[in-house]
């Protein structure tokens, strides 16, 4: 599983860059004015745009050469190279690296928490869907990380692939109105509350003033529907909250960022929902006890 995650976490870092580049083609011919650095990024990934399905190929962001099947091996391409192109040289980046090694420990994580029993005993298809949620989630995270914004043509499907799982956690439960009550509020505690943050601060101070991002409602309602527990969502949503002022307040305090500054909170909603959903009934049950030895 580690080694397929290797795969397709380099999938994953190749649809970004497609990704951006079909972004800045659509902004562009919608009129969007763009900054001195979009425009030379659109320069730089124009290729990717103008390519199809049949006549799409890996290349160099730099020198723009076809990378060939020796150059794409995952991991072992760019350790063979030093994190080089093989023909211009020029510096590649950490960037892929880290997308290829996360998804790579994701999907290890998700065969060792599933166990080859459950896999092999009837529930494959919905491991399929998990496998097909983090790689989704993986783009979503390099995305944000890098342009500060959530494509929805990436949540669209990580959306659909949260609720078949979600419809099936329901059927497990036997088809119950608690189990979807569960689903129900985890969805609200997730993605109503940034809903509502969103809608009103667009009334109050237009589009370009929203404290959320849209985005960050769709990847709520996704992560609800994955967790499907209203204490779970609640406790991703604080962990991101918390993780999101360790790392922006240094930055404040030495006036590096501003307070209006926007900050990748998509990549922060993927980290508190990993961190609930692996060991969120633990840290529940430790604060509970502790809030009762305290009274």
């Amino acid at each position: 599983m580690a080694l397929l995650g290797l795969a397709f976490g380099s999938f994953a870092g190749a649809m970004v860059w497609r990704l951006r580049a079909r972004q800045l083609v659509e902004d562009k011919r919608l009129g969007i004015k763009l900054t001195k650095h979009e425009k030379n990024e659109l320069k730089q990934l124009i290729p990717l745009a103008k390519t199809t399905l049949q006549t799409d190929r890996s290349r160099c962001l730099h020198c723009g050469h076809i990378l060939s099947w020796y150059d794409l091996l995952p991991l072992l391409s760019w350790i063979s190279t030093g994190g080089r192109c093989r023909y211009c040289k020029k510096p590649i980046g950490w960037f892929e690296l880290v997308i290829e090694l996360g998804v790579a420990i994701s999907f290890a994580t998700l065969a060792l928490v599933w166990g080859s029993n459950s896999i092999l005993s009837g529930e494959m298809m919905l491991f399929v869907f998990w496998a097909i949620a983090i790689v989704l989630m993986a783009i979503v995270f390099a995305y944000d990380i890098k342009w500060l914004l959530i494509p929805s043509i990436v949540m669209y499907p990580l959306i659909v692939a949260s609720m078949i799982i979600a419809a099936a956690k329901v059927l497990q439960a036997g088809g119950g109105f608690d189990s979807i009550s569960a689903i129900f509020w985890s969805v609200v505690v997730f993605s109503g509350i940034y809903l509502a943050l969103y809608l009103y601060s667009r009334w109050r101070f237009g589009y370009e003033g929203t404290w959320v991002g849209f985005g960050d409602v769709e990847l709520g309602l996704a992560l609800g529907l994955l967790l499907g527990n209203w204490q779970l969502s609640l406790l991703a949503l604080f962990l991101a909250n918390l993780l999101g002022i360790l790392v922006i307040f240094p930055s404040l305090v030495t006036k590096k960022r501003s307070m209006k500054a926007h900050v990748p909170f998509g990549p922060l909603m993927i980290v508190g929902f990993a961190i609930s959903l692996l060991w969120g009934e633990s840290i529940i049950d430790w604060y509970l006890g502790l809030s009762s030895f305290i009274a």
